[in-house]
């Protein structure tokens, strides 16, 4: 299998979605597929997918195509998608609650333990379960329980701040949707997502065409 640290961010961000339609083809009792049929699915060429794959060991067999059940799993180990991730959500607004109300995340190993707001009026209250707490309360609980994942759902001021806090607490990555680049350690991951920058994208395209 190739170094995570060979392989590029282009064939990263595509293996996500190569994870998603072979678990829809799961589900569906599909045993096998061609890289070709792959291909018509996802929308990427059949050359690209192979090579993609053979980053990791290629896993097919020529005239046979890949065995869907077994390519799902290696992809999910590849994507550390074997083992539970223990998380949890700074803002408790509406996209926070969102977030924890999405049974798909706790599927996948993203398993919401926590919400922590600064308001009065959310802290007590449950999201499915899931208890929201002070901010106050943040450094204690990181601290005392074995939180990996940080998801930042608060608005730009102040942003940077909580994504200090959750480092310095021993967080080892960070999901940002604060409209803010946050700043962190090499050895802490991040993922930046900027909700109004897909939709500009979307603008953009729109635009496009009408022209």
């Amino acid at each position: 299998m190739a170094k995570n640290n060979k392989v590029s961010m282009a064939v990263v961000r595509r293996l996500p979605k190569y994870y998603r339609y072979l678990s829809e083809l799961k589900e569906k009792e599909i045993m096998r597929i061609s890289s070709k049929e792959l291909s018509k699915l996802t929308g990427f060429t059949a050359s690209q997918i192979r090579q993609d794959l053979n980053n990791f060991g290629g896993f097919g067999q020529q005239g046979y195509g890949y065995n869907v059940e077994d390519l799902q799993v290696q992809l999910g180990k590849i994507l550390g998608l074997d083992k539970v991730y223990e998380t949890i959500i700074v803002g408790a607004g509406n996209l926070g609650q969102a977030i924890a109300n999405y049974k798909g995340f706790a599927l996948a190993g993203f398993k919401v333990t926590a919400l922590f707001d600064k308001n009065p009026k959310m802290v007590g209250l449950n999201i499915r379960g899931i208890q929201i707490h002070d901010m106050d309360e943040l450094e204690d609980y990181i601290e005392n329980n074995e939180v990996e994942i940080g998801i930042i759902c608060t608005p730009k001021e102040g942003s940077q701040e909580i994504a200090d806090i959750l480092v310095n607490s021993g967080i080892k990555a960070i999901w940002n949707f604060a409209p803010a680049d946050l700043k962190v350690p090499e050895e802490v991951v991040i993922e930046n997502v900027h909700l109004n920058e897909s939709l500009y994208t979307l603008s953009f395209l729109m635009k496009r065409n009408n022209d």
